[in-house]
């Protein structure tokens, strides 16, 4: 019987993922996954009132909880205006497309970076204190996956709120949002343990 190593690039999982959720958050046109179809498979799967769709504008798709508004859309700039130190990370200014306010070009390295160091500032006042949260949850299961020094109580506490973790971000987030890259971030922690 020969086994099979599984070499899970947690930098590459990092990277979908922030990529996914900056996309969804943004609203990105044609990088979002929220759509009319995800709508009306929300009034079947969840059977909540507050998540159909109106009865008298039938394409009038509500914004999602995650959508950050017109006025918030001052994350690019704020993105734009980043500094760092020399050869930290890329320079994610050029990153910044300010037409549609999509990031296009980033590498794994700047994606690791942002999803770790600075996802919580970035939309900390943008967003409800629900989301917000959720959001800095992900950000410190990532840096503990990094921890350079790895304390054993603390991976096992890790490991039961891992799943508490993925369970609030499917809270926000809908079904088709998620792919194989968002539950490897709970099997990367689990191949520390």
């Amino acid at each position: 019987m020969h086994l099979i190593q599984h070499n899970l690039n947690v930098m590459h999982i990092e990277k979908y993922v922030f990529d996914n959720i900056f996309n969804n958050m943004m609203d990105i046109k044609g990088k979002t996954k929220d759509n009319l179809n995800v709508w009306k498979d929300l009034k079947i799967i969840c059977k909540c009132p507050e998540l159909e769709l109106d009865g008298r504008r039938p394409n009038a798709m509500p914004k999602a909880v995650y959508t950050m508004m017109k006025e918030h859309k001052r994350t690019g700039e704020w993105i734009r205006g980043l500094k760092f130190f020399d050869g930290y990370v890329s320079n994610v200014a050029r990153c910044i497309d300010m037409t549609e306010l999509g990031m296009h070009g980033m590498k794994s390295y700047d994606c690791h970076v942002f999803i770790q160091k600075l996802i919580s500032i970035a939309f900390h006042d943008m967003l409800s204190e629900h989301v917000w949260s959720v959001l800095t949850e992900v950000s410190l299961l990532f840096q503990s996956i990094w921890s350079t020094m790895l304390d054993v109580i603390k991976l096992h506490e890790l490991e039961h709120s891992v799943d508490v973790i993925m369970c609030n971000f499917e809270k926000i987030f809908s079904p088709i949002f998620f792919n194989s890259m968002e539950h490897l971030m709970s099997t990367c922690h689990m191949r520390l343990v």
